[in-house]
């Protein structure tokens, strides 16, 4: 009976015609957050004529979609709405079109950062160093961070485990389990965004939470909203970078004082926020997927030149 009934409820699945385009090299089209979130409720076969498209800002190909496309970006971009029709990004906009997803949903399961009583004792025990580090590339982007870094190994070495300013024999592995084994005997990581802009979480504040380091950050003014702000150092709390500096210090010297930020919960109430709500994601995609629109892709302009347009029509 219990098989009769998975069946039945296989069956029922709606069959969502999907496709991916413009991620970042080697995106797996099926074996994804998208297809796996999206498989739990429907049917999904990627297929180069879909029904829906979701796509990101690593290159021009969803130009040639004439489907509904479906914009995420874990970077700082803003959706271009006359070439999506909705969008998924971390930025706060009043749109219907749109819903707030951080990038660092896509990163952690949530509850590997729900934490319970007994681990701040034995957390202190494992906590044998200062602070760490881990960049791969220097650019623009990274100064901030790469500056703190340098400030901060004024007073007290801090461990670099990124390509960049390596100071540990060599990088540690590109995987995220390589950071996470690295990063957990430390007490403190920075983990700095690239960008000083409301919404903007990417995945380096919840690598230091998996970790159980106290993280160092400096990004989202909104910060505070999502995550408990007494687990955690915020640079915009401080009035310089020499008080924030002082503060580190004065926790790295005092273990009472140490206890009580692992004793907080990264969580208010230790309970995980609503960007990780799966049914809060999939409510939206099911009102997606039964609305009809006039895709962008498909609306006639007045003046319709360029490659893409060529493009689109051999396609067809």
């Amino acid at each position: 009976m219990l098989a009769e009934a998975i069946l039945n409820s296989t069956a029922a699945m709606m069959r969502l015609r999907l496709d991916f385009c413009d991620f970042w090299p080697n995106f797996p089209k099926a074996k994804n957050f998208f297809f796996e979130l999206l498989s739990a409720r429907y049917e999904v076969e990627i297929c180069d004529h879909p029904d829906f498209l979701i796509y990101s800002n690593f290159g021009c190909h969803h130009h040639l979609y004439t489907c509904p496309r479906i914009f995420f970006t874990g970077e700082p971009a803003a959706p271009n709405f006359r070439e999506c029709d909705y969008a998924f990004t971390s930025r706060h906009l009043d749109d219907p079109r749109h819903l707030r997803l951080p990038l660092y949903v896509l990163y952690v399961s949530p509850h590997l950062l729900v934490k319970n009583p007994e681990e701040p004792e034995q957390l202190l025990a494992q906590k044998k160093k200062f602070c760490a580090f881990v960049v791969s590339n220097a650019h623009r982007r990274t100064a901030r961070r790469v500056d703190f870094f340098h400030c901060l190994s004024r007073y007290q070495q801090v461990d670099s485990g990124g390509r960049h300013l390596n100071n540990i024999g060599g990088p540690i592995g590109e995987s995220l389990e390589a950071k996470i084994a690295f990063l957990q005997p430390y007490k403190f990581n920075i983990a700095f965004e690239n960008t000083f802009l409301a919404g903007y979480t990417t995945e380096k504040i919840v690598d230091a939470m998996r970790a159980r380091c106290i993280p160092i950050y400096w990004g989202s003014p909104q910060i505070h909203t999502e995550f408990n702000p007494r687990s955690f150092l915020n640079y915009s709390d401080f009035p310089n970078e020499e008080a924030l500096i002082e503060r580190i210090l004065q926790i790295d010297r005092d273990n009472s004082l140490y206890l009580e930020y692992l004793r907080q919960p990264f969580f208010h109430d230790n309970r995980p926020n609503e960007f990780f709500n799966r049914e809060r994601l999939l409510a939206r995609f099911d009102k997606i997927f039964s609305t009809k629109i006039r895709p962008v892709g498909a609306r006639r302009k007045l003046f319709q030149i360029g490659r893409w347009v060529l493009v689109k029509k051999n396609k067809a």
